[in-house]
């Protein structure tokens, strides 16, 4: 029979083994993508960095630019679910840019400071309007729609992901 390192990485079964995963979701905001003309190369690299810091990836999602488009997709991902939802695009300034209004949309809380902290790893981050919050069990974190920007915000607050994901969850935390 194969073992756990066959089907995970080894981040994944040290995550697996000393503490309960976090469980992770990534969301595509693309109309390229959405219509087939770009392909979602954010969504993959935010998928590999994330289980590359040992969370588990359980589903990758797809919508199109928009507020209502987000919203109603960011509350299917978040219904009954605890863990981190990562958004890639739809931060910017273009007209269809709306991520964060979907996002603040459904979303009952604020982050602002884990939304600072992405916005410090790079002087384009300036530049993204995205924001952090929670809904339910979940936080959700709205990131750039380039491969490079999405992942350098992620990874800014990855390692204080897991604690808060815990601490909202009631799960014990060693403070």
């Amino acid at each position: 029979m194969p073992t756990l390192t066959a089907w995970f990485s080894s981040d994944i079964v040290a995550a697996m083994t000393d503490e309960t995963p976090i469980l992770a979701k990534v969301l595509t905001v693309s109309d390229g993508v959405v219509h087939g003309t770009r392909e979602d190369l954010s969504g993959a690299k935010l998928a590999e960095a994330l289980e590359r810091h040992g969370f588990v990836v359980v589903e990758r999602g797809l919508t199109a630019d928009g507020v209502d488009h987000v919203a109603q997709e960011l509350i299917r991902m978040s219904d009954n679910f605890a863990g981190v939802i990562v958004s890639t695009g739809g931060t910017g300034f273009a007209p269809r840019d709306q991520t964060p209004e979907g996002t603040r949309q459904v979303i009952e809380r604020e982050a602002p400071g884990l939304a600072e902290a992405m916005r410090l790893v790079n002087p384009l981050g300036r530049l993204s309007r995205g924001i952090v919050g929670i809904r339910g069990q979940a936080i959700i974190c709205n990131t750039p729609g380039s491969p490079k920007g999405c992942v350098e915000q992620i990874e800014a607050i990855v390692d204080v992901l897991p604690h808060a994901v815990r601490l909202l969850n009631d799960d014990p935390t060693k403070h």
